[in-house]
């Protein structure tokens, strides 16, 4: 779901900019109200591991490419606000040394990756697993299950963000002679080429993923899930 640079006009990811700025400013507000001290630490290895996880990208049609994230499965070991740090941050390094994703795009790949799928895939993950108040409850049924629709949900929704954002580029900015000038493909186009690809599997790797790292985590270190 990596948007390159070219593919959104200034409207689009000026808009992303000034919204990212805002979320960025709370989620560190936040941050410091709640993650523990010694939690901190995790919240380095959390952005590590979405760097690395997001370095396999598949290329798709629409301009962008299909890949797990890991923003569900952070945002339920460290929490939402510091996952949405985590991932963002793994995105700038992906774009400012790998040129994954463009510099003026990486508002809207935060947006999207980092703020829209950590909230949403948290939020149902939290809908179905129910409160969380000590590792006891991890060792249910209801915890993975929500893991796994959470993270499901939570990847599909940042795929179709991410194909609206490429689609309405035709309506946006045309030239005086009536081509696009930036994402040349229309929501006809971008919403089967993304969705379709995440719903069938991106968005069940994403899950998979998540539900195996819980499950060793449950197995091996049922503290980090705890807390």
């Amino acid at each position: 779901m990596h948007i390159p640079d070219g593919y959104l006009g200034p409207i689009t990811y000026g808009s992303l900019w000034a919204a990212m700025a805002s979320i960025w400013f709370y989620a560190s507000k936040k941050i410091k109200e709640t993650l523990k001290v010694t939690r901190i630490p995790f919240l380095a290895l959390s952005a590590a591991f979405s760097f690395v996880i997001m370095m396999f990208n598949v290329p798709i049609p629409g301009g962008t490419t299909g890949h797990a994230t890991g923003a569900t499965l952070i945002a339920i070991l460290i929490g939402p606000w510091a996952a949405i740090i985590a991932v963002s941050v793994a995105l700038l390094i992906q774009a400012l040394v790998f040129g994954d994703g463009g510099i003026t795009a990486l508002g809207a790949n935060c947006f999207n990756m980092g703020f829209a799928e950590v909230l949403a895939g948290y939020g149902i993950f939290r809908l179905i697993a129910g409160s969380i108040d000590g590792a006891s409850n991890a060792q249910s049924s209801r915890f993975l299950i929500g893991a796994a629709i959470g993270s499901y949900a939570g990847i599909n929704v940042a795929a179709l963000l991410t194909a609206i954002e490429l689609g309405i580029q035709p309506m946006l900015h045309i030239g005086r002679d009536g081509r696009p000038l930036y994402c040349p493909f229309s929501l006809g186009v971008t919403l089967p080429a993304i969705m379709a690809e995440h719903i069938m599997v991106f968005g069940f790797v994403e899950a998979v993923v998540t539900v195996l790292v819980l499950l060793y985590l449950r197995n091996s270190h049922p503290e980090l899930i705890g807390e």
